[in-house]
């Protein structure tokens, strides 16, 4: 077996690549045609580029796939593997359908409304519009149980910066309470999830 290597001391490190923007990401999909419909005739994504192998680069592992990528306007891309088997993919037995998503930022409210009203007209079913103070957004699933979510922003670039100067606090604050809370729980004393410390959205609250 392999000694583990000892990480090197982060002054003698390079920088970080300075990451610029998304370029894609990749789900499975059931069926290439399908999703291709979905993306392009209804959302409006065109169909871009497309690679087929035998054998996965990173891996070299035998898997056989179609995999295809839909370009946004900024360049960076959303894409699909079809393994060729038509099976679905499923979601996580561990996390709620409403964690995992992929949002897409659309310009304006009237946008998601309107994508919203195509939407329904091919027979999706869709949430919203939600307003979440910084951007307001819209809810729907694709053909392979993907949740996506449009969102048209409404805050501007000085609010923005102006809750960007507190995050790091409430972040340290909610760590040292999970912190507390793990602690707790492993001595029998608490059971249910943590909850936030302070709630940004009284009214979503029931009761």
């Amino acid at each position: 077996m392999t000694a583990p290597q000892t990480p090197a001391p982060t002054a003698t490190l390079p920088a970080p690549a300075v990451i610029q923007q998304l370029h894609h990401y990749a789900y499975k999909a059931r069926d290439a045609e399908e999703t291709r419909h979905f993306y392009e005739d209804i959302l409006g994504l065109p169909l871009y580029h497309i690679i087929q192998s035998d054998y996965v680069p990173s891996t070299g592992e035998y898997c056989p796939y179609t995999h295809f990528f839909f370009r946004l306007q900024d360049g960076s891309f959303i894409a699909f593997f079809d393994l060729g088997d038509d099976v679905k993919p499923e979601p996580s037995p561990n996390t709620p359908l409403w964690v995992n998503h992929i949002a897409f930022r659309v310009n304006t409210v009237q946008e998601l409304e309107d994508t919203k009203a195509r939407l329904q007209a091919h027979g999706v079913e869709v949430l919203g519009v939600t307003d979440h103070h910084i951007f307001k957004s819209i809810y729907f699933f694709d053909p392979n149980g993907i949740r996506l979510e449009l969102a048209a922003q409404v805050a501007n670039e000085e609010q923005m910066a102006k809750d960007s100067t507190v995050a790091h606090a409430r972040l340290k604050e909610w760590t040292a309470r999970k912190e507390q809370w793990r602690k707790e729980r492993a001595e029998g004393k608490v059971a249910a999830p943590l909850k936030p410390q302070q709630n940004d959205r009284p009214e979503f609250a029931r009761g």
